[in-house]
């Protein structure tokens, strides 16, 4: 019990830190709207997404509910995270701030995830199939 006293306390101490930090910055509201619609985003898009596919797989009665849960965190997490550059209108005024291609590598990291993940799951059906035939 004395743990999750100290847990709890050490966490609303950085959410004090957090909160007095965020309100030295020149546009404190911008930065806390952003941060709300990463929750808006997590708990309305991604968390019923990923809920939906282990409903889904799991009435078909596939035993691979996990690869595609795990391919769907990791897709909504990098996509959380790729936001900011994949939504900024417009180009940059100075092209050396945002370099790179961000749609094109966000694409194919999507890409990458979706073949690692059917990769995966083939395999573990393959090999599942192997053990079965006598």
């Amino acid at each position: 019990m004395a743990y999750r006293c100290l847990v709890a306390a050490l966490g609303l101490a950085l959410m004090g830190l957090g909160g007095a930090l965020l309100i030295q910055q020149p546009s404190p509201w911008r930065i806390a709207l952003w941060l709300a619609a990463a929750v808006v985003v997590h708990d309305g898009l991604i968390a019923p997404l990923v809920v939906a596919v282990a409903v889904l797989t799991g009435a078909f009665g596939l035993r691979l509910r996990g690869v595609p849960r795990a391919a769907l965190i990791v897709a909504g997490s990098l996509t959380a995270i790729a936001l900011p550059p994949l939504l900024r209108p417009g180009g940059a005024a100075n092209p050396t701030v945002v370099p790179l291609d961000y749609l094109r590598n966000w694409l194919l990291t999507m890409a990458a995830i979706a073949g690692a993940a059917g990769l995966w799951a083939g395999t573990r059906a393959a090999l599942r199939g192997a053990r079965r035939k006598p």
